[in-house]
């Protein structure tokens, strides 16, 4: 059995055997022992739910929220036992709730099946017994031999036999699945690549076996056995051979390709994988206080019922005469009882906790979200891009940031490379004009003539192995470019694949390429003169100085993180067979035994302190008989099924060393706009800014101190280039010692990625305490895991502080979804970390306003949210409780059950939501301009246990006011109707119930700053809705109501002026103290917030606001 490792990522679906077996146009083998693999078919899912199981599986996934499954125990209680209210009370707020949210992700998954059919109807070409058959892309099978045209999709991920081209290659782009927009080349076997007809393809006999399917985009392992004339021929598959669905076919006529992976088994499919389920602060905050709630809920009911007993435990009151127990109750079990009045006085004060509370946070959330990017100020023009949120459930942690990790290249930079300077052969060169000009001289010979520039012609005049020429061709050749035309079908079958040479023009050729590294230096070779002008098969041309040389590609040794570098191997002209590589300067160097290595080394660090990303260029010269030995492993290497990853990395050790060095070169990145301005702002808000790279640490330092992360005032600690634990400790201890003993503010540290790996091997903590004593960090030559490992740290750490993540390619995307919040920057190295993160942004600078803004409001919005809802429930049902002291524990309610049960759906629903949508405590210019206000609102302060019992206690003494108010008003033998009435029980409830819904909707008015015409309708209109609402209910007889208590009650209690006067003296006597508070703060401790207000409103205020130190 073949064996393949499994993904990392552990998404592999589960399969019988390692590999599977594909027989091309489902040849079989006839004979009868062969069973038939299964596979998936072509349907993509992307649905969560189907008609037959939507009930069931909803409603799982909604009872396992703890307050909706106790609601649902609470409405079973209430079935079971005789309880004072009716079961509707607790029923209906509960069916509200789970309908609502069961009709949004019901509406959410009939569109996402409605995408799915369309994908799945669309129409595809196959070849079936000779000829082409048209069918949907659902009846697709592995096997299936596809026709795809230009411009169209893949439907599967499919391998490639042929294309319309004589060398049978095609080109694609994958914008879709990874964003990338340059076009790659693909490649088929030369024994398929012939089979251009139907009956050629149907008289193919080939098998494809390759690994499982798996996630990974950049991965493939497999082989293609071809049969001909009785003799097989094996030939290896890697990704150059996959067209992966999704990915779209560019100019290329068409192609034909075998499916190999289907439907929910192809790697688009695969990494349709949920990330980690990522908590905000508030809502572990929010779990807590429901918790403190339902301790507050058992506490009263367990009080009430030992009440209850003490209060029966004498005879009159246990069995009074209007009251006599029947025998069954007299012989009844006391602690069946007992048990029974427990659960009922849980019942009449369940409603301490607020079901409708996740609901309306969830619905916040997910409108509030909208509001990110409809900003017009977070679009970039440019590339008419905005702000997306992936996740709406940590809108408010952006609110909460107290460290920024951030990439360097493409999210501080703009990632667009500009050509600047190199060094051959230890001489250093600048570009002038298309010329290469060495350090110290300057073009000022108006022709060009000068004999101290290297210039054409005398460059042209060397031979071959002159140094300048034979880096320059390095750079022409050594690379993965490919070329757009303006006449695109130049290079399809039947014409001369280099017909544009002899009349070559620049203007007629685009270069595209995965790398802007490569592409500024390919670009840079043709402006000096040694132009690369295309592909043919494995024949690659190049024109020097005019003159048109032609190489035979033998070999690419492709990139990987782990080398750091990529080679070719080619046949030069001549016949030579050599070798070029180029990467970074710790990958090349160790690996040079020729060329002038100090020179250049002392070159590329002085690059780097440029702030220019450096690049070494090496080559090695084959013998014969070398060459047939580099051909021989690296044949072994990419044929094996087994281990084959590892196998290369073997063989590219061999091949790549005793090496010539040529030379290095240095590409200058542009500082994005604004980046120096943002940063600043974020360490005034008292952001920690890390930046996290993949670059040289002179490059890395030189662009930190341009972009602002180092300050030219700051004391610059450096752990870098650590071998050993013990000398990583020393010198952390030493680091220390500097922090303790300096009388500077701010210090920043720079660490490599191996020292880093030393000290977060054994001495974590007191990396920690360095870390944290240094206003900026810098860690450099990072690799993805290590960004992670770094986030991860920081994230752990006893403090707990919230992370954010940013980053723009793929390399970023295991820190985006390690940190709290992930921030994916559109830009050019594909869409890896926009798929990955929660929030995707056009430019760095768009940071500061979605923390400083919006994550300013959001977390204000969803803080005062929570804490507003649980005091209106405090308010709500703590009247009840006091109730239970005057009616001897008889579990006798308060309020009707239609109140109970519209309280927190419609009487004070509204208002609350639209506040947490639209509130602005300051003007986003100020919170824009003044960014240490983001202090004010850090490490969670509005929402602190302080003000949650603030809220709470609030809660309570305004229901005790709203109670006993009622009560000392309507005092023993009080008569308050004209004609000498008493009023009831009903209109005491009825009474503290109007009390109630004003008094805590003019409190969230209270504590509102931006008033919208939505906001006052909401405010005033459920107010009156109230009124109406219990005008309607009391004055009509309905029905299909079998008790109707409330009949005229509160006609009746507004015809009171007695009742009027009561309503206004306490809805006075709560909300009073609280302006009072409310104003004294604010002239005598005010916050940074409301001091900057107040000098907003007034511009003569003199309040010297108070920015703290960094």
């Amino acid at each position: 059995r073949l064996f393949l490792p499994s993904s990392p990522q552990g998404l592999d679906p589960p399969h019988q055997s390692d590999t599977r077996t594909v027989y091309v146009a489902n040849r079989f083998p006839q004979h009868g022992h062969y069973v038939p693999q299964r596979f998936a078919d072509n349907k993509i899912v992307s649905s969560k739910y189907t008609v037959w199981n939507f009930i069931p599986k909803n409603l799982f996934e909604q009872f396992r929220r703890i307050a909706n499954f106790y609601f649902l125990i609470i409405f079973l209680v209430q079935l079971m036992i005789d309880t004072p209210t009716s079961p509707v009370t607790s029923g209906l707020p509960l069916f509200f709730v789970i309908t609502v949210t069961a009709i949004k992700q019901g509406y959410e998954d009939w569109l996402r099946h409605k995408a799915d059919n369309e994908v799945n109807g669309a129409p595809v070409f196959v070849v079936r017994s000779g000829s082409l058959v048209q069918t949907r892309s659902r009846n697709i099978r592995v096997g299936d031999i596809v026709r795809v045209a230009k411009d169209e999709t893949f439907p599967a991920d499919l391998v490639l036999l042929s294309s319309d081209r004589a060398d049978g290659t095609c080109h694609i782009t994958t914008a879709s699945l990874d964003g990338e927009t340059n076009l790659k080349t693909h490649y088929s076997v030369a024994e398929t690549a012939v089979c251009q007809s139907e009956s050629q393809l149907e008289a193919l006999q080939a098998v494809v076996e390759c690994q499982q399917p798996e996630p990974d985009l950049y991965r493939f392992v497999g082989r293609l056995t071809v049969t001909q004339h009785g003799e097989e021929i094996v030939r290896p598959l890697g990704p150059e051979n996959l067209l992966l669905r999704g990915a779209r076919l560019k100019n290329t006529k068409e192609i034909f390709a075998v499916a190999v992976y289907t439907g929910m088994e192809s790697k688009m499919a695969l990494n349709y994988k949920c990330k980690s389920q990522k908590r905000s602060a508030v809502e572990k905050s929010m779990n807590t206080y429901l918790i403190i709630y339902l301790g507050i809920l058992l506490f009263e009911a367990i009080l009430s019922t030992i009440l209850k007993y003490a209060w029966q435990f004498d005879d009159k009151w246990d069995e009074p005469f209007y009251n006599k127990k029947t025998e069954q109750e007299r012989n009844s079990s006391q602690i069946l009882e007992f048990i029974s009045d427990f659960l009922a006085f849980m019942v009449l004060y369940n409603f301490i906790i607020p079901i409708s509370l996740y609901v309306t946070v969830e619905m916040q959330k997910f409108l509030g979200s909208f509001f990110i990017g409809w900003d017009l100020d977070l679009y970039h023009e440019e590339s008419d891009q905005k702000a997306q949120v992936n996740t709406s459930d940590l809108n408010e942690e952006l609110g909460q940031v107290e460290y920024v990790f951030t990439d360097k290249t493409g999210t501080l930079t703009e990632n667009e490379m500009h050509f600047r300077e190199c060094s051959i052969n230890g001489t250093k060169y600048r570009e002038v004009n298309g010329k290469l000009v060495p350090e110290g001289m300057t073009d000022d010979s108006p022709d060009g003539s000068a004999p101290h520039l290297v210039t054409l012609t005398h460059i042209y005049s060397l031979t071959f192995g002159a140094p300048e020429l034979l880096f320059l061709s390095a750079v022409a050749l050594c690379h993965t470019v490919q070329i757009s035309y303006d006449q695109p079908d130049c290079l399809l079958a039947g014409g001369d694949p280099f017909s544009h040479a002899n009349g070559f023009s620049s203007n007629h050729m685009e270069y595209y390429a995965s790398s802007p590294d490569e592409k500024a230096l390919v670009e840079a070779a043709k402006r000096i003169g040694v132009a690369f002008t295309g592909t043919s098969g494995n024949t690659m041309e190049i024109q020097t100085f005019g003159k048109s040389e032609k190489y035979k590609l033998l070999h690419v040794l492709e990139f990987d993180p782990n080398r750091r570098r990529m080679s070719v191997i080619v046949q030069t002209p001549s016949g030579g067979q050599i070798l070029f590589t180029k990467g970074a300067e710790s990958a090349i160097f160790p690996f040079t035994t020729g060329g002038e290595i100090e020179k250049t080394r002392l070159h590329v660090d002085e690059f780097a302190l440029k702030g220019l990303r450096t690049l070494v260029v090496a080559c090695r010269h084959f013998s014969a008989a070398e060459y047939v030995e580099v051909d021989r492993r690296l044949n072994a290497a990419r044929t094996a099924l087994q281990q084959r990853e590892e196998k290369l990395q073997e063989a590219f050790s061999y091949i790549e060393r005793d090496l010539q060095l040529l030379g290095a070169t240095g590409v200058e990145d542009k500082l994005q706009d604004k980046v120096q301005e943002t940063i600043e702002a974020l360490r005034l808000a008292g952001i920690k800014v890390w930046v996290l790279t993949g670059d040289k640490h002179e490059t890395a330092v030189s662009v930190s101190l341009s972009c602002g992360h180092f300050h030219r005032t700051m004391n610059i600690l450096e752990l870098l280039q650590q071998r050993t634990d013990n000398d990583c400790a020393e010198q952390l201890r030493v680091l220390a010692r500097r922090i303790k003993e300096d009388h500077v503010i701010q210090h920043g540290l720079v660490v490599d990625g191996a020292s880093l790996s030393l000290a977060l091997r054994g001495h974590e903590k007191l990396f920690m305490e360095v870390c944290k004593s240094c206003s900026a960090v810098l860690c450099c030559r990072m690799a993805p895991l290590q960004k992670a490992k770094i986030v991860r740290l920081i994230k752990t750490s006893p403090e707990k502080p919230i992370t954010l993540a940013v980053g723009d390619g793929a390399n970023d995307v295991s820190m985006i979804q390690e940190a709290h919040v992930g921030i994916g920057i559109m830009g050019k190295e594909g869409r890896q970390a926009v798929r990955n993160s929660d929030y995707a942004i056009a430019r760095f600078k768009f940071l500061a306003k979605l923390l400083l803004v919006h994550g300013h409001f959001y977390y204000v919005r969803i803080a005062t949210l929570v804490q507003y809802f649980f005091y209106k429930n405090v308010c709500f049902i703590t009247p009840q409780f006091l109730y239970q002291f005057f009616c001897l524990f008889s579990q006798q309610t308060l309020y009707d059950s239609v109140y109970l049960t519209l309280y927190n759906i419609c009487f004070t629903s509204l208002p609350i939501l639209v506040y947490s949508l639209f509130e602005q405590l300051v003007h986003p210019h100020v919170l824009q301009s003044k960014p240490a206000l983001y202090r004010d609102i850090s490490k969670n302060a509005v929402l602190s246990m302080r003000t949650f019992l603030y809220w709470t206690l609030l809660g309570f003494a305004h229901a005790f006011i709203f109670f006993f108010g009622s009560y000392i008003l309507m005092g023993e033998d009080t008569t308050l109707m004209g004609n000498g009435q008493m009023f009831g029980n009903w209109t005491f409830g009825t009474l503290v119930f109007t009390v109630m819904v004003i008094t805590v909707t003019l409190k969230l008015a209270l504590e509102t700053h931006f008033w919208t015409w939505i906001s006052h309708f909401v405010t005033w209109g459920s107010i009156a809705f109230y009124f109406i609402f219990s005008l309607f209910y009391g004055g009509i007889i309905w029905p299909f109501l079998h008790t109707q208590d409330m009949y005229f009650v509160f006609v009746q209690l507004l015809s009171s002026g007695s009742a009027w006067f009561a309503i206004i003296i306490i809805v006075i006597t709560c909300l009073f103290p609280d302006v009072v508070k409310k104003v004294f703060y604010r002239h005598l401790k005010p916050t940074n917030t409301q001091k900057t207000n107040i000098a907003t409103l007034n511009p003569f205020y003199h309040f010297s606001v108070c920015f703290y130190p960094l």
